[in-house]
């Protein structure tokens, strides 16, 4: 579903991500882990668009997107939810989720969100700004998903949530997966949200893949050393 081959992206004359190469099939939920400050959310926002890669492919199905600008991209069946959700605070709950739809908003779509995230539809009139982090995170999801994609990206999803919270987003995430066939690609720093909710881990370090594992054969202990160091 998406693949992405000898990608290459710069901050000025800094190299953040100097040649990587990964796929991850469709249905398929796949973590990449890291300490801050490795290239996670550099590539993010590469796969994205908001930066332009120096070098390498991004393919969605068999579609090249390397050169599309952020809203083709989600007009082709990307979307992304970013690292501090970025949701519109002065906007209704509800106006959020629809703030990304073109053309006519689709009210099933919507009761789907609902029906995925009960907490949204008891706030639809509540300004995303008064939402918890949770709440707002399950937001940011919902409105990503109102695009209707194939590939959902989530960039730190844990970040400033409470755990009772976190394992909901891990079971969510995996109900959106079956009901949708749709392929996720997470990065974090929280090992033990990526165990409970990826099928496949791979370990970033200074732009570089350095470690690549199924979940039945992860070695907990020796991720969480990289992750220290």
């Amino acid at each position: 579903m998406l693949s992405v081959q000898n990608l290459s992206v710069s901050y000025g004359q800094s190299n953040v991500i100097p040649d990587m190469s990964f796929s991850a099939a469709a249905g398929e939920i796949l973590g990449i882990v890291g300490r801050n400050g490795m290239g996670k959310s550099t590539l993010f926002r590469a796969l994205i668009g908001m930066l332009p890669s120096r070098g390498g492919r991004i393919l969605l199905k068999d579609r090249e997107i390397t050169r599309d600008a952020p809203h083709q991209r989600v007009g082709h069946g990307v979307a992304f939810v970013p690292q501090g959700r970025m949701i519109f605070p002065y906007l209704t709950v509800y106006e959020n989720l629809i703030s990304g739809v073109r053309g006519k908003v689709s009210e099933e779509a919507v009761n789907e969100i609902y029906a995925l995230f009960p907490v949204l539809r008891d706030m639809k009139k509540r300004k995303g700004g008064n939402l918890s982090g949770g709440q707002q995170q399950q937001l940011a999801i919902g409105r990503a998903l109102m695009t209707n994609p194939s590939v959902l990206l989530l960039d730190e999803p844990t970040e400033g949530i409470q755990p009772s919270i976190i394992k909901d987003i891990s079971r969510s995430l995996r109900e959106i997966r079956d009901m949708k066939n749709l392929t996720i690609v997470v990065s974090e720093q929280v090992l033990s949200f990526v165990l409970d909710t990826c099928d496949s881990i791979k370990v970033i370090d200074r732009g570089r893949l350095i470690r690549e594992d199924r979940r039945a054969d992860v070695d907990a202990e020796q991720i969480k050393a990289m992750l220290a160091v």
